[in-house]
């Protein structure tokens, strides 16, 4: 148990159908260094099903509708992937202007596989250095990122990941850009 983190509030945006593995074990890393995290969600439902792998995960609780959060209550915001999860999240106009509020404002955010899917649509990855699931290379592309196949990359508090391997190299990253907090634009 670590104190990095000691203080900070951690919004963990999800919709049902995240990759469960990439929702538990950042959620355990940020728990480990002090933080305090809450499982947000637009749905309307008290509970969540993950994605695992290739069949349907545990349930998990929702701390906070999305309706009753403002990204102003919280430090850092992360983005699970799954494929559901974000291509859900990425047409719920709600979502996407509280992920914008992160991207504006400085804090850091942590995205991991298909979770950049949400991050195109705040129009704010023109000109970043990202990286993700390698099928969304080209949605990337398109909206103006340098894609690169890294298992993290940093970009002034965007912390982004392939896939589940790169879970631990995530993590640190994570922890890291959530300590030092807000970034320049």
């Amino acid at each position: 148990m670590g104190d990095k983190l000691k203080g900070k509030k951690i919004a963990i945006l999800v919709e049902e159908g995240f990759e469960q593995v990439e929702l538990t074990k950042p959620l355990q890393a940020l728990k480990d260094e002090g933080a305090e995290a809450h499982i947000i969600s637009p749905n309307k439902n008290s509970e969540i099903k993950a994605w695992n792998h290739t069949d349907w995960g545990e349930k998990f609780k929702v701390d906070k509708k999305l309706s009753d959060v403002k990204a102003e209550d919280y430090n850092a915001l992360l983005l699970p992937g799954g494929v559901m999860n974000p291509d859900n999240l990425r047409t719920n106009q709600d979502a996407v202007s509280f992920v914008n509020s992160f991207m504006e404002s400085g804090k850091p955010v942590a995205a991991i596989c298909h979770a950049p899917w949400t991050l195109i649509e705040t129009g704010k990855v023109k000109g970043r250095k990202m990286t993700s699931y390698h099928t969304l290379k080209t949605d990337l592309k398109n909206a103006g990122a340098e894609w690169v196949d890294q298992e993290v990359v940093v970009d002034k508090g965007l912390v982004t990941s392939r896939n589940p391997g790169d879970i631990p190299a995530f993590n640190k990253k994570m922890i890291e850009e959530f300590a030092e907090g807000k970034h320049d634009r």
